[in-house]
């Protein structure tokens, strides 16, 4: 066969507004996802949780759950296989045990998996599951986050426990303008669509998990290494994923389900009930922040400290690095940032979109805020009078740093010149009105990935990466990379992602999927069409290429990469009702190159709808005697809804970095930074009350509002 030729290209793919090219299979059903694909002979497992806090499995009465109809077996720490956990994963870190189930009688919290019941259909292994007796030897707990917890301690997680230079106090003694207030935010629930699901199969001495996952290869290199077998013995498929931000990665169902069908020989599927989410799938850690900051009169910062405490797990630590935030966005002579963590009888928290960026970002935006006030400076002034030259604590140069551009173009267009800064002074009959905003900023890392690119001979083209899409548009975008790279056009390229055996690849999270996977697929097509150019013939199978950039990532170690942006809320208060309403709200973002205008919007005002509702609604609320959750499910567990959310309007500025061998710095997750603290800064300014614990509920403006009477000087309460 002749080699093809491009094609003529009018205008390049990238930039261009294109509809998800899953889009119609989504929406005519015809995409499967993983808890409604058809496998034969299925079996169905139901997940047993535990219903003490702490102690140990006395007895399982197992005998006349067997006996039910259509029940094939139950597992559990007696007869359940034994796994291998001395590992570090694909992320740096040992796994949670969470996920290694059933492997002695301990019991760190409620809702620990005790066992699994497998059966014939999801009805009968359910019914199962409730009759299964397990008897518990209790022992004392301890479930509540406390902010000055003695046995707490700095953890590092993926950055440093703390960071420090200058002499905070001496600057704190020598600012003109001083803030040291406490913040908090509650636990959030990941709350995605689709449950957790994944079905496990042998065959011919193969293991095959279809599931639902942030990342084929992840899931692949950790059943691979628990269960002690090759990698090359461990395929994991992930092609549709209804949402996961941050959650699906290794869980207790899908061990569960690879024990199983390893006992009964035959494909076993398991599916978390959203019940069981809550406490087997992760969660966003509640936090305590202080933080401490000293300005001049001319609001040039001083003195910051920012200090972070979330809760984790007995068995398995996790660091929400709220901190972090602080140390990309504002520099001081004396500049204190730490971590710490308190080991406690509740579930293992995990990432969630923003992880500590989106809580972080509340603490020190709505401090800044206040600072602000007490200067008397405009609070965009103030942000722009304190944009650093550098990283402040890494001392990188920063590739690009556009949040002025962000900051003034969002000011000009959402009308901020006009504001009267005076608090409590606007209202709209029995409203109150308030506007206010914060700044952003997302990191643009990369991580390693492998991309196979083929040259067919009918003239297409077909990639083959292990990404995941997990509702991002990723599989879209990649089609527009691949079609400019290869000089083609969309319609003449497939994308076949969710597939560990395309080799290993980057996670969907921290923003860096996407980024990382077109610099794979980009190095393949650069010598995919030096191959073309040299070869005047095809073979019948084409002519596939493989790219690593594994040695290539080194380009990206001597600069500070990141996303910025400006969120601008107004907010409507009626303190008879307590009830908040965001009226209007603008982001202008510094992203980097967007690949499709459509989706990145998207993603974009996903973010910030997020921010509204950890703003105003979100908390999931533990019995502070059990530990256990009240009202575990999308009916108690607050999301903000179609009402609650006004006409967003997400937009970006020119951010062009002609050293970045991408140009992508991600979408998924910047949205949601800045978010909360700009509707509880517009709070502020309507109501004249500062609310530093999130959400703002009804009863906290009623508490509040009562017993707060406007002040000229600019605030009445703190709340």
């Amino acid at each position: 066969m002749t080699t093809p030729t491009p094609g003529p290209r009018a205008l390049r793919a990238v930039g261009t507004a294109r509809t998800r090219v899953e889009g119609r299979d989504k929406v005519t059903g015809a995409a499967r996802y993983a808890g409604e694909i058809p496998f034969a002979d299925l079996a169905h497992g139901w997940l047993v949780l535990s219903t003490t806090t702490r102690g140990r499995i006395r007895t399982i009465d197992t005998a006349p759950v067997l006996s039910m109809p259509g029940v094939l077996a139950v597992l559990h720490h007696a007869n359940a296989p034994r796994l291998n956990t001395d590992y570090v994963g694909m992320l740096g870190t040992p796994p949670d045990p969470t996920a290694a189930v059933f492997q002695d009688g301990e019991v760190p919290f409620a809702g620990w998996p005790v066992a699994l019941v497998v059966a014939e259909t999801p009805e009968q292994a359910r019914e199962a599951a409730e009759a299964l007796e397990v008897a518990y030897d209790e022992a004392p707990h301890a479930t509540v986050l406390i902010a000055d917890d003695p046995a707490a301690y700095a953890a590092a997680g993926h950055m440093p426990a703390e960071t420090e230079k200058g002499d905070l106090e001496a600057e704190l003694a020598c600012s003109a303008v001083v803030l040291d207030e406490e913040y908090t935010t509650p636990e959030e629930q990941h709350s995605m669509m689709e449950p957790h699901a994944a079905t496990a199969m042998w065959d011919g001495g193969r293991l095959e998990v279809v599931d639902s996952n942030q990342g084929a290869g992840w899931v692949q290199s950790e059943l691979a290494a628990m269960f002690s077998l090759d990698a090359s013995a461990v395929r994991v498929r992930s092609e549709h994923i209804g949402g996961g931000f941050g959650s699906k990665g290794l869980r207790a169902h899908q061990v569960s389900a690879v024990m199983a069908a390893t006992a009964l020989q035959r494909p076993v599927r398991v599916v978390m009930t959203r019940r069981q989410t809550f406490s087997l799938a992760g969660y966003r850690s509640p936090t305590t922040q202080r933080v401490r900051l000293g300005a001049d009169p001319d609001g040039r910062l001083r003195a910051l400290e920012h200090r972070s405490l979330n809760q984790t797990s007995t068995v398995y630590e996790f660091v929400e690095p709220s901190a972090g935030v602080a140390r990309v966005m504002y520099d001081a002579d004396a500049h204190r940032t730490a971590n710490h963590v308190v080991r406690l009888d509740v579930p293992s928290p995990t990432w969630m979109r923003a992880p500590g960026e989106a809580p972080g970002s509340f603490a020190i935006e709505s401090a800044i805020d206040e600072l602000a006030v007490r200067a008397g400076i405009d609070p965009v002034d103030l942000r722009l009078r304190n944009e650093p030259e550098a990283g402040p604590v890494s001392g990188l140069p920063f590739s690009t740093h556009n949040l002025a551009d962000c900051l003034r173009e969002g000011a000009r267009r959402f009308g901020w010149s006009d504001r009267d800064p005076r608090p409590g002074v606007r209202r709209d009959g029995r409203w109150l009105l308030g506007t206010g905003m914060a700044a952003a900023s997302f990191g643009a890392g990369a991580m390693p990935s492998t991309a196979l690119l083929t040259a067919e001979v009918d003239g297409s083209y077909t990639v083959r990466i292990a990404a995941a899409d997990i509702g991002t548009g990723a599989r879209t975008a990649l089609t527009l990379i691949a079609a400019d790279a290869l000089e083609t056009t969309p319609e003449r390229v497939r994308v076949r992602i969710g597939d560990s055996d395309f080799g290993p690849a980057m996670i969907a999270g921290g923003s860096m999927g996407t980024r990382s996977w077109a610099w794979a697929i980009t190095a393949a097509a650069a010598e995919l069409r030096e191959r073309l150019a040299a070869a005047p013939d095809l073979p019948p199978e084409g002519i596939t290429v493989r790219s690593d950039t594994t040695e290539a990532l080194g380009a990206l170690t001597q600069k500070e990469r990141h996303a910025f942006g400006a969120q601008f809320a107004e907010v409507a208060v009626d303190t008879a009702t307590g009830e908040v309403r965001v009226r209007r709200m603008l982001g202008i973002f510094a992203a980097g190159r967007i690949v499709n205008p459509l989706t990145a919007r998207n993603q974009l005002v996903g973010g910030m709808t997020w921010g509204i509702s950890m703003a105003l609604h979100e908390e999931a609320v533990r019995d502070r005697n059990t530990g256990r959750h009240y009202a575990p499910d999308l009916a108690g567990y607050h999301v903000a809804t179609h009402a609650d959310i006004p006409d967003i309007e997400a937009d970006w500025v020119e951010d062009h970095d002609p050293d970045d061998p991408v140009g992508i710095k991600g979408v998924g997750e910047i949205g949601i930074v800045g978010a909360a603290a700009a509707v509880a800064n517009a709070v502020w300014h309507a109501t004249g009350v500062r609310h530093r614990h999130l959400p703002i509920r009804p009863g906290r403006i009623l508490t509040t509002s009562a017993s707060a009477p406007l002040s000229a000087g600019g605030g009445a309460a703190d709340a």
